[in-house]
């Protein structure tokens, strides 16, 4: 019997979405106004999914301490207030749209996970617009 639990937590976040090979012109026309030089920011909503069987000896899919200390050590810490493109190396080169962060927040979390727990990241980057990755 497998169980899903869900942890939401929240972090602010300043991006530009461009690519350094692309003229202005396609950056514009592609991004918009998400391509501002000056960035943008979002105040991004997550919900950390875990699913798994319940442990019988305690009760628990994941004990939801353990999960929120991965979630503030491997995100908050990482993301919050932070420039995407200037402070986080996973950015340097990768275009931080809700996609690829959601990736990213994926594959930051999944190694302190065990093995037998599904993970799936459902990222908002605003109240309509939001993701889902689960790893494939």
């Amino acid at each position: 019997m497998n169980v899903t639990v869900n942890r939401k937590a929240h972090f602010n976040a300043a991006h530009r979405l461009y690519r350094k090979d692309w003229s202005d012109d396609k950056n514009n026309a592609v991004f918009g106004k998400c391509n501002n030089p000056n960035f943008h920011g979002h105040n991004y909503e997550l919900i950390v999914s875990v699913t798994g069987p319940i442990d019988q000896e305690t009760g628990y899919v994941i004990d939801m301490k353990v999960l929120r200390d991965i979630i503030k050590t491997e995100v908050e810490d990482v993301l919050d207030h932070k420039n995407l493109n200037i402070e986080v190396p996973e950015f340097k080169e990768l275009n931080p749209t809700a996609e690829n962060i959601a990736v990213v927040i994926y594959n930051k979390m999944r190694p302190n996970l065990a093995a037998h727990l599904d993970l799936k990241i459902t990222l908002f980057e605003t109240p309509r617009n939001f993701v889902v990755y689960s790893g494939n």
